[in-house]
């Protein structure tokens, strides 16, 4: 008989957390496979798009300890893949392997897989549990899971301010009111993002790079501009060799801006008109255009007025925040949105977690029901 154990499938997702940095645009996936008794004889992670899948991983490692995987179980954090895209079947491989048992988290919720790598399996007579370590799997891959079922990227803001919420002096000093292991925290929270998004004020005003320094990362994430005039300078220090730059605009005829345009395009920007009806960007346009270029969770970077217009059109999923301990008084807040009139007119949130980042407080809040778009299985095993 099989013995089938929980722990494994814990492994496994330990293991995907190493594929945090470097997976995107494909999900954080680990596998382990192990002997009809339990020893281990292979393990991996996804690797950066266009390599193996952590399936391939975990058997290649197997089989190059000499391992024979026949009646052999794996456990993996996602369903198998059974589409032939830049690598080829996961699922095909498992069966060619001899593996006799799969244990999955989550069936994988892209439309080219979607059950199918489940159903090629057990046609091939492989045992298939699913559900163990579902959550834990679905909070690790959130981003992913966003952009193929909502069709819109995880939007997470992040905002650094002081305990009485002042971001920035009214003179507009801001720079640092956080301590440099929040700082480090947060580039890490950019390195795990697909995208880092600011606004045009931020831009002129900070000239940030908005890039990963203060932690190691195989990959930089993309950077978004929202700029309705296209006001972003040709050389602003976000214009980095290799790292796409999307840039957002209004749009216009006008022969200025469409020489701003150009000027930019220069630059390797990716130019993307999408005016409202107010001529401003149309936000929930540009989050299915940045969802269609691969874009699965968006980390959000802004000021005080685009902070207020992603939270005023109901786009945020989450925030990121870091309170110094400190009060400033007078100043820019987080979010400038309202007036409202009643209470229940209010933001409401979950505190996901609170933890102590240095001297400062660390706070995930995420916005009540948000994460309520996919069905949890119930374990199998």
């Amino acid at each position: 008989m099989t013995a089938i154990s929980p722990s494994h499938i814990h492994k496994a997702l330990g293991l995907a957390t190493q594929a945090l940095f470097i997976s995107n645009p494909n999900p954080r996936v680990g596998c382990v496979i192990t002997s009809p008794t339990g020893d281990v004889l292979g393990q991996g992670f996804t690797q950066k798009a266009g390599g193996p899948h952590a399936e391939i991983v975990a058997l290649r490692d197997a089989q190059q300890k000499g391992h024979d995987l026949h009646g052999a179980v794996a456990y993996v954090t996602l369903e198998p893949c059974s589409h032939q895209g830049r690598t080829g079947p996961c699922c095909d491989a498992l069966i060619a392997a001899g593996i006799a048992k799969v244990v999955a988290s989550l069936a994988d919720p892209n439309p080219l897989v979607a059950g199918q790598g489940f159903a090629r399996l057990r046609a091939a007579g492989v045992e298939v549990l699913v559900g163990d370590g579902a959550q834990e799997s679905f909070e690790l891959n959130i981003g992913f899971f966003s952009r193929m079922v909502r069709k819109t990227p995880w939007v997470r803001m992040k905002m650094a301010a002081s305990l009485d919420g002042t971001t920035a002096l009214p003179n507009g000093e801001s720079q640092w009111i956080t301590s440099s292991a929040a700082r480090a925290d947060g580039h890490a929270w950019r390195a795990r993002a697909c995208a880092v998004l600011t606004g045009i004020g931020t831009v002129l005003e900070d000239n940030p790079r908005l890039d990963v320094r203060d932690v190691a990362t195989p990959r930089q994430p993309h950077v978004v501009v929202v700029d309705s005039q296209l006001q972003t300078p040709p050389d602003a220090r976000l214009f980095i060799a290799g790292r796409a730059c999307y840039i957002y605009c209004a749009g216009s005829n006008d022969t200025a801006f469409q020489g701003r345009k150009q000027a930019l395009e220069s630059q390797g920007a990716v130019v993307v008109e999408l005016p409202n009806a107010h001529n401003k960007v149309d936000l929930p346009a540009m989050l299915a255009d940045l969802a269609s270029r691969g874009v699965n969770e968006l980390h959000v970077e802004a000021g005080t007025k685009l902070n207020g217009s992603f939270i005023r059109e109901g786009l945020v999923d989450e925030m990121l925040v870091y309170l110094a301990p400190c009060m400033l008084g007078e100043g820019l807040a987080m979010a400038h949105f309202g007036p409202l009139t009643q209470l229940n007119q209010g933001l409401s949130l979950d505190f996901k977690s609170v933890e102590k980042i240095g001297p400062d407080v660390r706070i995930l809040a995420r916005v009540k029901g948000r994460d309520n778009f996919l069905a949890m299985p119930t374990a199998e095993l």
